[in-house]
């Protein structure tokens, strides 16, 4: 049995729903386990024990959310050349662009020598005013269906070993 090990934040409900429907993916496959852990609850021991993971994070201010980076700082140097050649996808709730924050989790996941499986899903609600932005976000169909498929090829690569 593998395990997939999602973390993710979400302040506004979008990126939520992205990592669930990839969860729900991953799940189709009998032979990986996935746990979906908050930013604030996951901890080195958590990445060490898994064999997979992505990234589920909004853009905030054109970057990655606070407690996603909090998340990374904690674990960094405690995962460094422990966890080399797993692989992982990052999925990102976006109000306007979202490519800095794909760039943050690359740079990062680089460091740690991950192998992404396919490149950022980026979800962009347009989110430009105030009231957009702090509203809760309804991810349509078609985008859940996309995070869904990122998490099933996650688990269908990690159980026959491609990855």
């Amino acid at each position: 049995m593998r395990t997939l090990l999602i973390v993710y934040q979400s302040m506004t409900g979008g990126t939520r729903q992205m990592v669930e429907a990839a969860a729900r993916g991953a799940a189709l496959e009998p032979t990986v386990r996935v746990r979906l852990l908050p930013a604030p609850d996951a901890q080195a021991a958590d990445l060490l024990e898994a064999d997979g993971y992505l990234f589920g994070t909004p853009e905030n201010l054109a970057a990655m959310a606070g407690l996603m980076k909090d998340f990374f700082d904690r674990t960094y140097s405690l995962a460094l050349d422990r966890i080399s050649g797993h692989p992982y996808a990052t999925l990102i709730c976006a109000g306007s662009d979202g490519h800095n924050s794909a760039r943050q989790v690359e740079r990062i996941a680089t460091g740690w020598r991950l192998k992404a499986i396919a490149d950022p899903l980026i979800v962009c609600t347009h989110a430009q005013t105030p009231e957009a932005i702090l509203a809760p976000k309804v991810i349509g169909p078609d985008d859940l269906k996309g995070c869904e498929e990122v998490g099933a090829a996650l688990a269908a690569g990690m159980s026959i070993g491609m990855f």
